[in-house]
Formats: C-alpha cells, sequence, structure tokens
C-alpha cells in the first residue's frame, strides 16, 4: 500500500459512510482516482467490507464476558467442530484460537448474569472436548477504529 491507499483506508475506518467525492476532496484527488483506488483495496481484500457499529445493550446484551477454553484431544477434527459449532451460538461474538495454555479465547454476550451463567452450563459443560474453562467479565470493551500500517519489521542481531 502507498500513503494514498494508507489515506483511503484511514479515512473510511473512520468513517465508511464517506461518499467517494466527500472522500476524494480530503484526500485531494479527483473522485475518478478515488473510486478506482478504492474498488483496487477492494479487490485486493485490504478493505473486507462495511459494517454499522451497533450498541450491545440496545440488542439486550448488556453483560460481555471471555472465557477462556481448553479443548482435547487436540485433534483437527476436534478443534475445526468446536469452531464451527461455538460460532453459530448467538451469544458468541467472535472466537479466537490461541497458543498457549488456552486453545480458545471466546467473546460472549449475555442479557445478564443468569443467562451467562446458563449459557456456560448448558455449552461449555456439556461438552466433551471441553477439558477447562474459566470466565473473565468485561466491565468495558474500547477499541481503536482506526488502524494504519505499522513499520515492516526490521531484522534483529
Amino acid at each position: 500500500m502507498d500513503e494514498l491507499d494508507s489515506a483511503i483506508v484511514h479515512h473510511l475506518q473512520a468513517d465508511g459512510r464517506l461518499s467517494n467525492r466527500a472522500l476524494a476532496e480530503k484526500l485531494g484527488i479527483a473522485p475518478s482516482t478515488c473510486l478506482e483506488r478504492t474498488r483496487l483495496l477492494h479487490k485486493r481484500g485490504i478493505i473486507q467490507g462495511y459494517r454499522a457499529q451497533v450498541s450491545l445493550r440496545a440488542l439486550n446484551r448488556s453483560v460481555q464476558a471471555m472465557v477462556f477454553t481448553q479443548v482435547r484431544p487436540l485433534r483437527r477434527d476436534v478443534v475445526a467442530d468446536f469452531e464451527r459449532s461455538v460460532t453459530r451460538l448467538p451469544e458468541v461474538v467472535s472466537v479466537y484460537t490461541m497458543a498457549g495454555s488456552d486453545d480458545f479465547l471466546v467473546h460472549v454476550t449475555a442479557q445478564d448474569i443468569d443467562h451467562l451463567h446458563a449459557f456456560l452450563l448448558d455449552q461449555f459443560t456439556n461438552r466433551r472436548e471441553i477439558v477447562g474453562f474459566r470466565t473473565s467479565i468485561i466491565y468495558q470493551h474500547l477499541t481503536n477504529p482506526v488502524l494504519d500500517p505499522l513499520p515492516p519489521a526490521t531484522e534483529h542481531l
């Protein structure tokens, strides 16, 4: 990505609803150039889509938690089945496959603590491949909505 690509990505992360004309104006380029560059960013998979950021509380999901999960045996079919089934659960926001003492980190939401407790009992304690899990309640979820490219890694001597 060159500087113009980075600037396009930066502005669209900050406001994905910017019109092509407004984006071109911010960048000081012709709308046709802006449109072509944005299309190429999509084609290259750099821009993967646009989403509405919705309040979890408005969706009756005021409790969030991270569930650190261990599964056994660590076979490809067991891991794939766990990933597939867990991502289909309505309470699950995202699933991270990890290295270390935990195999997965599952971000979940619930209406309240009772719903979270019932979800964990129903969906985590009843699965044979789950040998252990622990849950951490999230008090606050902050994100960095605009990510710029990092400089290339340098060789370490």
